[in-house]
């Protein structure tokens, strides 16, 4: 079975900056879409950020577009969400998933909390 953790999360001030690492391991071949999404409590999940591992397609929710960057290194089969100019509204539990070359199915991670005070 595909395993995917992610790590980075944390507390910060409005305006900082953090950067989530989503390492994914168990499999062979090539990741192909990278996923970030977040959820808050009594609030449905969104999808925060997806790249792919070839092309270097990217998109954003409309509200952090300008603010987080999401980025890559296949070789080590890691995703990034880089994370700047934080505000309270971005607070959420922030989940990893990933699909593998071949497969439609979404791996997740157990999440990294990140909380930006006022």
């Amino acid at each position: 079975q595909v395993q995917v953790v992610e790590s980075g999360g944390g507390l910060v001030q409005s305006g900082g900056s953090l950067r989530l690492s989503c390492a994914a391991s168990g499999f062979s071949g090539s990741m192909s879409t990278m996923n970030w999404y977040r959820q808050t409590p009594g609030k449905e999940r969104e999808l925060v950020a997806i790249i792919r591992s070839i092309g270097g397609y990217t998109n954003y929710l409309d509200s952090v577009k300008g603010r987080f960057a999401i980025s890559r290194d296949n070789a080590k089969n890691t995703v990034y969400l880089q994370m700047n100019s934080l505000k309270p509204e971005d607070t959420a539990r922030y989940y990893c998933a990933v699909t593998v070359l071949g497969s439609t199915k979404l791996y997740w991670g157990q999440g990294t909390q990140v909380t930006v005070s006022s």
